[in-house]
């Protein structure tokens, strides 16, 4: 049934709107002939792409990684195919050119196929060839889809297919995209080590399970957000060279079909030469072809990255709750007025964001599993899904560690009167005398703080258990937050308690 509905969103997705009085060319393929738009750098391939996947609504484009990536490959191909003597140079030396152009930004706007496509990322490969095909005939001089004179497939796809072409182009696009995450993620550890410095000397209460545990100071928990994404940086670092390894050579399935014997060494060192990144070919092509493992391993650091990330702004959202009847302990950047009903009401809106961040990469590292496995025999059909699945986590993780940076943790301050307040009457720091008057007597005296609202100290002075300097001592801020080395336990001496004995 057609959908009717006032300003209905179209179920399906169409080609771009060609009115009767533009320009077409028709271009073929072994299915038939189409209209293409006149200026469009793409070709047939393309448009059955664009029909045939009405999915996303989003096109390859939206991952400039993806494409500078594909430029790379290619060019790296033609470099070899010209030194092998397999490619005139004079093409090779022209798709080098365009590819160029590609990576400095041009032509993105032309990668028009969605990112979700069936076709283990057919359509991206041929989108790909068909742009540089028709920027080189443009060139040239000639027509676009005037391909005896420039081929998509004989000259820019000579020695490849899309199956070594498409994931050795995912596996550099995520290097890109990995660093770039990294650069972001280092800056938001600094930013937290500074605050640790900053709060070094902010004595607060400790909690385990929601409740009073023992002293620390603000600069320790700040410290240990810093030291937790530490680790994450070097377990995301570790992840690099394993994506440096390819597949390219390999071409159909691993035999490496159509392809110069000597080809998949010279791509490898051309595409490292070219990228600067060290590239290597896989020791077995037609094992490299079918395995995804290397995504699920990016795709599950990425998850524990967001998980470790997710639970730090869990604890930032708490320790600012309130401002009133919350934790109050410190205070965000107000960003935005938090309410359409409660007047001056201010939310925590920046660790909410990256909240959510983490939950889309736990979800599509599910994704990234399922896909992983699915596949069968001597290819993974489903790589298009774990490229975005995986191109958008690295983007949103990098976006989520820049805003929660420069939005939230640069403007923490610390509700130092609160905090002061909240030690002075806390009974967590009972635990700190047990090594004097032991753990019946310190059981007692928290008992009778809490159900009194007596102060620790005092109690513990007015049953002569200790001095007024003794537990000034034993229960200053350095020793109750660790900063100060416990050798050994006070010497108390208590006359009272040894004429008993």
């Amino acid at each position: 049934m057609t959908n009717t509905a006032p300003n209905a969103v179209p179920t399906t997705a169409e080609l771009p709107v060609v009115e009767s009085t533009a320009r077409t060319r028709t271009e073929s393929d072994s299915l038939g002939s189409m209209e293409i738009p006149a200026d469009a750098y793409w070709g047939v391939h393309t448009a059955r792409a664009l029909e045939n996947f009405p999915i996303t609504r989003r096109p390859i484009s939206v991952y400039r990684d993806l494409i500078r990536a594909l430029a790379r490959v290619k060019q790296a191909a033609a470099r070899a195919n010209k030194e092998l003597g397999v490619l005139d140079p004079a093409k090779a030396d022209l798709i080098e050119r365009v590819c160029e152009e590609i990576v400095g930004g041009a032509l993105h706007d032309e990668f028009a196929v969605g990112v979700i496509q069936g076709g283990a990322g057919t359509s991206t490969n041929m989108n790909t060839n068909e742009v540089i095909a028709n920027r080189a005939l443009e060139i040239l001089g000639y027509e676009f889809g005037d391909y005896e004179h420039f081929h998509p497939i004989d000259d820019v796809n000579r020695s490849q297919s899309t199956n070594d072409v498409y994931p050795t182009a995912i596996k550099l696009a995520m290097v890109f995209g990995v660093k770039r995450l990294l650069e972001e993620h280092r800056k938001l550890t600094v930013s937290f080590a500074n605050k640790g410095i900053e709060f070094a000397d902010v004595l607060k209460v400790g909690r385990t399970q929601l409740q009073d545990a023992v002293p620390m100071t603000l600069g320790q928990e700040f410290s240990g957000f810093a030291h937790t994404l530490t680790e994450d940086f070097d377990r995301l670092s570790e992840t690099v060279p394993w994506l440096n390894e390819i597949n390219m050579g390999a071409t159909a399935i691993g035999t490496g079909i159509t392809a110069d014997p000597r080809y998949a060494e010279a791509v490898c060192r051309h595409l490292t030469e070219i990228t600067g990144i060290p590239m290597e070919t896989a020791p077995d092509l037609i094992e490299a072809t079918s395995d995804a493992g290397i995504f699920m391993t990016v795709s599950g650091t990425l998850k524990r990255a967001a998980v470790k990330l997710s639970k730090i702004c869990n604890d930032l959202r708490l320790l600012s709750s309130g401002p009133q009847a919350g934790f109050g302990e410190i205070n965000l950047p107000p960003r935005q007025a938090g309410s359409s009903i409660m007047p001056g009401k201010v939310n925590p809106v920046i660790p909410e964001v990256v909240n959510q961040v983490a939950f889309s990469v736990i979800g599509a590292d599910a994704t990234v599993t399922a896909a992983a496995e699915a596949g069968q025999l001597q290819l993974n059909a489903f790589e298009p899904v774990i490229a975005h699945m995986i191109l958008q986590s690295l983007a949103w993780m990098t976006n989520a560690c820049y805003t929660l940076r420069v939005n939230c943790v640069d403007g923490i301050t610390a509700n130092t009167s609160r905090l002061t307040a909240q030690v002075e009457s806390s009974v967590g720091v009972v635990t700190a005398l047990t090594p004097y008057i032991g753990y019946a007597a310190s059981a007692a005296l928290a008992h009778t703080a809490l159900t009194t609202n007596s102060s620790i100290a005092d109690l513990v002075v007015a049953a002569e258990l200790m001095t007024p300097e003794e537990v000034a001592r034993v229960l200053s801020p350095g020793r109750l937050s660790g900063l100060v080395p416990v050798t050994g336990v006070i010497n108390i001496v208590r006359p009272a308690l040894t004429d008993q004995e």
